[in-house]
């Protein structure tokens, strides 16, 4: 596999349409106390697998100002039928053309023999499975000739047979195909509180050495007679307790590229870099955080 250039250890947001002629604008700014650009973009490439348009002239644009990530959203690294072989053929040839710094799809499947679904289903964590999506992962990255970063989930339900945590499953497939881990620490909290789960310790499992990207997004809260569901919709500012497990994690890991996802009630440039100067000024602080305020703080 060939090496890729490497996204800055500084915050991104992720790209939409209506704010293409803003990121172009914005393209000369530096980080200071006060963002006034990103440091990069991140793109969903299934909405540029078009031959050609407007979409490709805007991201031709962006590319040459801008290191790009590609967050697939398609390419069902679970399903029992294997990646769709025409799904992968265009992400390839979309990275044979803009040569992104990074590629990164999710830990979940979206398909089956005759169907795709519009969501990112969880798959068990268990021996059988993990063979099976290392599997996809080893084609995928043989495929594209580089390795990738596998996202962990929001979870709403576990599975009874699960025979390993996610972060054990996380660490051996990237033992075993050499990709990475980003880590969308919304999901943590989301995934943690659906389950009844302990975020800190979720937070705290993660190997920060197999981590190549950092995400923080917003969810919706739903409280039930039975407890609060958190709904993963990233339709809002990031939470209180994920900055807390933001904060914590880059105590012990240092900076990594950390993006802020934003896909639905999409809000203007300003609210987006505003986010981003967060996430800032905690990489730039963590030192002063000790582990215990941190804990208190995740609480």
């Amino acid at each position: 596999m060939k090496l890729q250039a490497q996204l800055p250890p500084l915050p991104g947001i992720g790209l939409k349409p209506e704010h293409y002629a803003q990121a172009l604008q914005s393209v000369s700014a530096s980080i200071s106390t006060s963002l006034a650009a990103p440091a990069w973009l991140e793109v969903h490439p299934q909405n540029y697998f078009g031959a050609g348009g407007p979409p490709h002239r805007w991201l031709t644009a962006i590319a040459e100002a801008y290191p790009l990530s590609f967050h697939s959203v398609g390419l069902s690294l679970g399903s029992a039928g294997g990646v769709d072989a025409e799904e992968l053929d265009r992400l390839a040839d979309l990275c044979a053309r803009y040569e992104p710094a990074s590629v990164s799809d999710h830990l979940s499947w979206s398909g089956s023999a005759n169907n795709r679904y519009p969501d990112l289903l969880p798959v068990p964590y268990t021996e059988e499975a993990l063979q099976h999506f290392a599997q996809q992962v080893g084609h995928v990255q043989d495929r594209l000739k580089r390795p990738i970063m596998i996202e962990n989930p929001s979870r709403y339900l576990a599975f009874a047979d699960d025979d390993m945590s996610e972060a054990q499953f996380l660490h051996l497939l990237c033992d075993s195909t050499g990709c990475g881990i980003l880590l969308d620490v919304n999901n943590i909290e989301v995934s943690a509180t659906n389950l009844g789960l302990d975020p800190v310790a979720m937070i705290d499992s993660i190997d920060p050495s197999l981590v190549g990207e950092v995400h923080l997004a917003g969810h919706t809260r739903e409280d039930h007679a039975d407890g609060v569901l958190l709904i993963d919709d990233h339709g809002s500012a990031v939470s209180d307790v994920t900055w807390a497990l933001f904060a914590r994690f880059v105590w012990r890991a240092g900076r990594r590229p950390v993006l802020i996802e934003w896909d639905t009630d999409v809000p203007d440039y300003c609210v987006l870099l505003a986010e981003a100067a967060k996430a800032e000024a905690i990489m730039r602080e963590q030192a002063s955080f000790s582990p215990q305020d941190l804990a208190h703080a995740c609480a």
